[in-house]
């Protein structure tokens, strides 16, 4: 995938992680991990709005098994860069996930509470299988242990935007990953 330029002015206070190009190769690779250990399968994604929509939709592309897609939505930031701790359902799955082989797909996980709340959801609603994935794993930043199936890249204790990530709702279309340092001073 070559490098798409965006017109989007990048605040000189943004740092560039990975940029499209690393994530395309990344993508391609856990597809083909997942696609391996699910071969003869159906697997059903279940990605977390809003962040993760754009990595599911690259991800179900890449794959290589029979695979559907559902979304629901939590919340624990609001416009914050620190989670609040506190994880409410938003909008549940459309459709029901019982004896389904499922893949949790998220954008990042950071305190753990987020999967954790979500894993319990899926267990109660008697999935055959379940499995994490996610995008970006910030482990400095955990509260609770979580066992991830998948991880696309492990990054420091920074605050990231890009590919589906965002601050303040903003940013999400980047192409690239991007640390946000954050200004002394306003601009």
């Amino acid at each position: 995938m070559e490098e798409r330029e965006t017109t989007i002015k990048i605040p000189e206070h943004f740092r560039l992680l990975y940029t499209a190009e690393d994530i395309s190769k990344r993508v391609e690779e856990m597809a083909g991990e997942i696609s391996q250990d699910y071969e003869g399968k159906t697997v059903h994604l279940v990605g977390v709005l809003k962040g993760a929509a754009v990595f599911l939709s690259d991800l179900l592309r890449t794959l290589t098994v029979p695979a559907t897609y559902d979304f629901l939505s939590v919340a624990s930031y609001g416009d914050s860069t620190e989670s609040t701790g506190v994880v409410r359902l938003i909008k549940d799955l459309d459709d029901p996930v019982e004896s389904r082989d499922i893949i949790i797909v998220e954008d990042i996980i950071d305190t753990g509470l987020t999967l954790k709340y979500i894993e319990e959801l899926m267990r109660n609603r008697k999935v055959s299988s379940l499995s994490k994935c996610t995008f970006l794993d910030r482990p400095d930043r955990r509260k609770v242990h979580v066992e991830m199936d998948y991880v696309g890249f492990t990054i420091p204790d920074c605050y990231v935007v890009g590919y589906g990530l965002d601050f303040e709702q903003k940013w999400r279309q980047l192409p690239g990953i991007y640390a946000i340092n954050q200004p002394t001073s306003k601009e």
